[in-house]
Order: structure tokens, then C-alpha cells, then sequence
């Protein structure tokens, strides 16, 4: 099992950037399968962007697609959420996620497919 702490939430004013990060602690990160996901007040919990455990294949939710990139360091323990060209539709508190997988090519959009979540980090887009 790992514990997942994010940072690198804050303010932003529309069209900016900001660089989230997830820290992972555990011995088994090097087989974690990772994700983004964000909830807004109100809404629903929304899937961000994934990243396979081999760091191969990444892929988006559709609203993100073309503005964020999420990376992945293992020798670091750590994934990464750049966010580039926000919106206030971007604002939420954005959360990590992992799963430990046995297939280097697992991928998860939906929160329940996960086993281990951070606490989240606040991101607010606004002028």
C-alpha cells in the first residue's frame, strides 16, 4: 500500500499554469498505476488524466485533453498534473490516485478502480 500527498495547489488567474504534484511513500509505487481526478462544489467527481504503471501510455478526460499532461517518476515517487491554459471551469480540489496492477498496460477512469487516494489540494482559477 502507498500514502499519496498532493501540492502545488493555489490561485491562478485564467490562462495560467500550475504544476501539481502527488508524493507517493510505499515500497510498491514502482507498480502503481496512477491518476488525476478533480471535484468541483456541487458536482460530481471528475476523471483528469491516468498514467499507466510502465509510464507508456497516457490518456484524458475530455475536457482537459490538449491542456494538462500528467508525468510520472518512479525513481522519485512521484506523478505530476501540469496544467496549462486554465479556465475557471478548472477550479476543484484535485486529488491523486493509485492502483497496484500486475499489467503494465492498466488503465482506470472511474474513482472505485483505484485503492489508494490523497487528500486532495485546492486549485481556484479565477481574476
Amino acid at each position: 500500500q502507498v500514502t499519496l500527498v498532493e501540492s502545488g495547489g493555489g490561485l491562478v488567474q485564467p490562462g495560467g499554469s500550475l504544476r501539481l504534484s502527488c508524493a507517493a511513500s510505499g515500497r510498491a509505487f514502482s507498480s502503481y498505476a496512477m491518476g488525476w481526478f478533480r471535484q468541483a462544489p456541487g458536482k460530481e467527481r471528475e476523471f483528469v488524466a491516468g498514467i499507466t504503471w510502465s509510464g507508456g501510455s497516457t490518456y484524458y478526460g475530455d475536457s482537459v485533453k490538449g491542456r494538462f499532461t500528467i508525468s510520472g517518476d518512479n525513481a522519485k515517487k512521484a506523478v505530476y498534473l501540469q496544467m496549462n491554459s486554465l479556465k475557471p471551469a478548472d477550479t476543484a480540489v484535485y486529488y491523486c490516485a493509485g492502483k497496484s496492477v500486475i499489467s503494465p498496460l492498466w488503465t482506470g477512469r472511474s474513482w472505485s478502480q483505484y485503492d489508494a487516494w490523497g487528500q486532495g489540494t485546492q486549485v481556484t482559477v479565477s481574476s
